[in-house]
């Protein structure tokens, strides 16, 4: 046990969108089987997830948007925030407890106490608007963590890379105008939720600082291989960051049922080398991966065991 941590909790099933819903309960049921069936579960460090500070997810999101989940929480039944996202009376702790998780992982790292930690979350978090629930997400979770990475820890440079087979419109607006955050993104387009085009570059101060790579249905694993090596590498290279985030969504896979990407699990395993490899090189080795979207409970499962064993191997 030692350098890839794990943060889980059973009160993350409590959210729960309803019967036939693609995000589910079972979705980490499923991961949570397969890493002890593999034995990767014995292999990592289980990091205890927290409640987020509102303190911390007010750096992302308005203070009305996070007031008005707490008036609008049910008691029972389900109260829908836009047309794919709802809240059960256990979804708004299970959200502040997945952003905590990333805060406590982050923590971890830093003291030392892991190089690497993959947050096993839900709600998932990267389509999550400054005051707006959208695409399953409530808190957008890695941007919390990102901005946590800097202001709690003193870290000045950290790069996100959201390979989700959507592309993350929130987080690229958390920090379009920031400097001091690489935004890279892969995605399949046209498709949900309509950003991320080639020409969405960043503004202002951020300008040159989000990365956005479109890319056509049924590109699968020496695509990605590619757009990593030749797009991804060289700019974290010049952006030398001293932390690593991934939005880690496993719906780019060829069997995901929302989606028309081609990747396979070996494919995920190759793209978190590359990454583990920047944060190697510039950050230390420190590494924080979130869960994202992966609608096929088999290939989800599958793909984050092959996600957490090739970071026990970074």
């Amino acid at each position: 046990m030692g350098k890839t941590g794990l943060v889980y909790d059973p009160a993350y099933l409590e959210h729960d969108m309803g019967a036939g819903h693609p995000e589910s309960p079972e979705r980490l049921r499923a991961i949570m089987r397969q890493l002890e069936r593999s034995g990767t579960a014995s292999r990592v460090r289980r990091i205890e997830p927290r409640k987020a500070e509102d303190e911390w997810v007010t750096e992302i999101h308005s203070p009305s948007y996070v007031a008005a989940l707490s008036k609008h929480r049910p008691l029972s039944g389900r109260v829908a925030l836009d047309p794919d996202t709802s809240m059960s009376a256990g979804s708004l702790p299970a959200a502040y407890l997945a952003a905590g998780g990333a805060l406590a992982a982050v923590d971890a790292i830093m003291r030392g106490e892991v190089e690497h930690a993959f947050c096993a979350v839900r709600p998932p978090g990267h389509h999550a608007e400054s005051g707006r629930a959208m695409g399953f997400c409530l808190f957008n979770n890695v941007a919390i963590a990102a901005r946590y990475v800097q202001k709690k820890h003193g870290l000045s440079r950290v790069l996100i890379v959201d390979w989700d087979v959507h592309h993350g419109n929130g987080t690229q607006h958390s920090f379009e105008e920031d400097a001091s955050i690489l935004f890279f993104s892969t995605h399949q387009y046209p498709h949900y939720p309509g950003t991320g085009r080639e020409t969405e570059r960043g503004a202002g101060a951020g300008e040159g600082f989000t990365i956005n790579v479109p890319m056509e249905a049924g590109e699968g694993d020496e695509a990605y291989h590619a757009i990593f090596m030749n797009v991804l590498l060289p700019a974290a290279d010049v952006f030398k960051p001293e932390f690593v985030i991934i939005s880690a969504g496993f719906d780019a896979h060829r069997d995901d049922p929302l989606a028309n990407m081609g990747l396979t699990e070996a494919g995920y395993a190759d793209l978190t080398g590359l990454v583990a490899g920047i944060a190697r090189r510039h950050a230390e080795g420190r590494l924080l991966s979130s869960l994202e979207g992966g609608y096929n409970l088999t290939a989800l499962a599958g793909s984050v065991d092959a996600h957490l064993k090739a970071l026990l191997a970074a």
